[in-house]
């Protein structure tokens, strides 16, 4: 059984069973004037993904009369400070992106979202099973509905591998290493990297410490928050020597991770790159990137690569869950828009729309994107799964974990100052 409580970031959502089909419309508690609007925020800016949020809000208006929903789509690295300044200001959306772990932890502490448990219906429960919903348990109470299941990777262009003279994915840290030195001697760049957003530089020390620490080591540094364990330090001593290497391409330190051609999922999807370190959404970002806006076709994927030593399994995954969250003063309408999304219909077209994993396994048949297939494969096999660290350990030590791996990267700072920045920041909490 999985912990129900802050520390409630190691998930195993591979047994999501069948999904029955969710209704919604009706029961609504009118306002004064006999209509109901609500205000939402996505992350969804551009393309297929802001469409589909469009279509379905439509839909849900047209099934629920007198029921207006006003979106606004931000930009997705702007989206955690945004919401944070909304919430704290109590003028926060009615319908906003959640992703579990300590922030919403953090976010129920402050009262300042609301218990869906006794509002998410049979269908719905049934679709995401128990273990999807656990993303967004805090204390045994559910605080948001699963879209999507994130697990993080290697992405890869099979061409490049291939002009390289690569025929095998690396499995190990010392053959990564073997290939990043085929690709330069090849002319190629090895990793694109989109350092200036923070975390996608953080995301190499989060899997080395996924590879370093124990699964009991993850989870509880949840709630000691500390973080002396000597697997912190060895995860950034792999990061510090696979950055020696220099796989990166040059001005990684400004380049971010989805915005535009020069962005990290940009120089994958140009072939300006051959790898990049990245959760299950990058399909969809990468497909919007290349010259004719359409999936990169020799996208391939592999699991990030065991180390030498170390007391983390080499199977286990890391990654997210995306899904959405009521504000503690939304109308109950905003719980029965939850609802309805969950839908076999919409899943399915949230799936196809964001080329990616929808959090149950019976929508999961759309997915038809090879780098994505190999994902699901990999990830229902892990013998566990951890959710971003910035996420488990909340916003305050998130933030500084991943502005010392920058520092690090920049020349700033060493292994032991990451470790040093996180347990300040804990401690201040």
């Amino acid at each position: 059984m999985m912990r129900k409580t802050r520390a409630a970031g190691i998930l195993a959502l591979g047994t999501t069973v069948a999904l029955v089909a969710a209704g919604c419309s009706g029961g609504n508690e009118a306002r004064s004037d006999g209509d109901v609007t609500m205000t939402f925020w996505h992350n969804s800016t551009t393309g297929p993904g802001k469409a589909y949020w469009q279509d379905t809000v439509a839909a849900f208006e047209a099934a629920n009369p007198g029921v207006t929903i006003e979106v606004q789509s931000i930009q997705n690295e702007d989206m955690d400070g945004k919401l944070q300044t909304a919430l704290n200001s109590g003028d926060a959306p009615d319908i906003f992106m959640a992703r579990g772990g300590g922030k919403l932890a953090d976010v129920v502490e402050a009262g300042q979202i609301m218990d869906l448990t006794d509002t998410i219906d049979e269908g719905t429960r049934a679709a995401v099973g128990d273990a999807g919903l656990s993303a967004f348990t805090v204390d045994g109470a559910i605080y948001g509905m699963p879209t999507a299941i994130l697990p993080g990777g290697i992405f890869y262009s099979q061409d490049l591998f291939a002009d390289a003279g690569v025929t095998e994915t690396p499995t190990t840290v010392d053959e990564l290493n073997d290939v990043v030195a085929d690709l330069k001697a090849a002319d190629i760049t090895p990793i694109a990297l989109g350092a200036k957003d923070a975390w996608p530089a953080a995301h190499w020390f989060y899997f080395f410490a996924l590879r370093e620490c124990s699964q009991e080591t993850l989870e509880a540094a949840a709630t000691s928050r500390s973080f002396d364990d000597g697997c912190w330090l060895a995860a950034g001593e792999n990061l510090q020597a696979l950055a020696e290497t220099e796989p990166f391409q040059d001005g990684y330190l400004t380049a971010t991770a989805q915005q535009g051609a020069g962005s990290s999922a940009g120089l994958l999807a140009n072939h300006q790159a051959a790898m990049e370190l990245m959760g299950a959404w990058n399909p969809g970002v990468i497909a919007g990137l290349t010259p004719d806006e359409q999936p990169l076709q020799d996208l391939g994927w592999f699991p990030f690569p065991a180390t030498d030593s170390g007391d983390g399994e080499p199977g286990a995954f890391m990654g997210g869950v995306d899904g959405y969250s009521c504000f503690v003063e939304a109308p109950p309408e905003c719980a029965q828009f939850l609802n309805f999304f969950m839908q076999t219909e919409y899943q399915e077209n949230y799936a196809e729309a964001f080329v990616t994993l929808p959090a149950n396994k019976e929508a999961q048949g759309v997915v038809t994107d090879p780098a994505l297939q190999s994902v699901l494969e990999a990830y229902n096999e892990a013998p566990y799964v951890s959710v971003w660290l910035d996420t488990l350990y909340g916003q305050n030590v998130g933030n500084a974990l991943n502005a010392g791996v920058v520092e690090m990267l920049a020349g700033d700072g060493d292994p032991q100052s990451i470790v040093e920045a996180v347990d300040a920041a804990a401690a201040m909490e």
